[in-house]
């Protein structure tokens, strides 16, 4: 087997989470969500140590758990007086502790600690390659059919309401959407930088951007050039992957500023 062949699956997942992370991550950047894509990716190590004991599989449980999270959120937010960024501060912590607590109790887990917490993209096996292509598909395919409401509810609540959209309906969508993202990028960046594969391409697209679809297009592309830029630093001088793809999508956000703010002086 040619190295193309080992490393074609993990590079094929990475560049397509990479492709739909950044029209999510401009939905994120609108609603102002980077702590809540943040919540989910502590609570996916919980899902991540219960699905290996339940003998369905890391990305089940990472799934499965940060669907249940967003539906926690849900109901507590409707039902608690506390503020929404300590209520995700405490769901997060609380998650993140669980999951190592039971990683720790549990020894007969074969658990790559590190790999969860900070990305481990070439690690991914085939078959987990193959899933995690089919969850980003039917991400960006809900995208691309419910664009349109989606944006309206985002950027005009009042006025999607007046339309007779069904705002509460889209807005759990949007946050299963984030969270599915969100599981299947704990596989590239890891646990404790997934949230900037949403955050960063999709604020360096701002400095360009003129409307909210070149903005989504903008993110897709730029996140899929930190991701080529990363893996291929990673390759050459035997760097972790998932730092090397948020340092590269880093160093475009600083030039995309750096450009804005050059444009603005001329």
């Amino acid at each position: 087997m040619t190295s193309l062949t080992l490393f074609l699956y993990p590079i094929l997942a990475a560049l397509a989470l990479a492709l739909v992370a950044g029209p999510i991550g401009c939905f994120v950047n609108w609603r102002r969500m980077a702590f809540y894509s943040d919540t989910l990716s502590h609570a996916a190590l919980l899902g991540i140590a219960l699905g290996l004991l339940a003998g369905v599989g890391a990305l089940c449980g990472v799934v499965g758990m940060a669907i249940l999270a967003s539906l926690a959120l849900l109901l507590l937010q409707r039902k608690t007086q506390l503020a929404s960024d300590a209520l995700l501060a405490i769901l997060a912590q609380a998650a993140l502790a669980a999951g190592i607590l039971i990683i720790y109790l549990q020894p007969r887990l074969q658990v790559n600690l590190y790999g969860f917490l900070f990305g481990d993209v070439l690690a991914i096996s085939e078959e987990d390659a193959l899933a995690l292509l089919a969850c980003g598909a039917a991400v960006l395919l809900a995208l691309l059919a419910w664009w349109r409401p989606l944006l309206l509810v985002t950027l005009h609540e009042e006025l999607a309401q007046a339309e007779g959209i069904p705002v509460g309906r889209l807005q759990a969508l949007l946050m299963l959407l984030i969270a599915l993202t969100v599981a299947t990028g704990i596989y590239v960046a890891g646990v404790m930088m997934v949230s900037s594969l949403l955050v960063i391409p999709a604020a360096t697209a701002r400095a360009f951007a003129r409307t909210p679809r070149g903005m989504a297009l903008g993110a897709a592309v730029l996140g899929v050039a930190s991701v080529g830029a990363g893996l291929t630093a990673s390759f050459q001088h035997d760097l972790p992957p998932g730092s090397s793809i948020v340092l590269a999508a880093s160093a475009l956000f600083i030039l995309a500023q750096l450009w804005q703010r050059v444009h603005r002086t001329t």
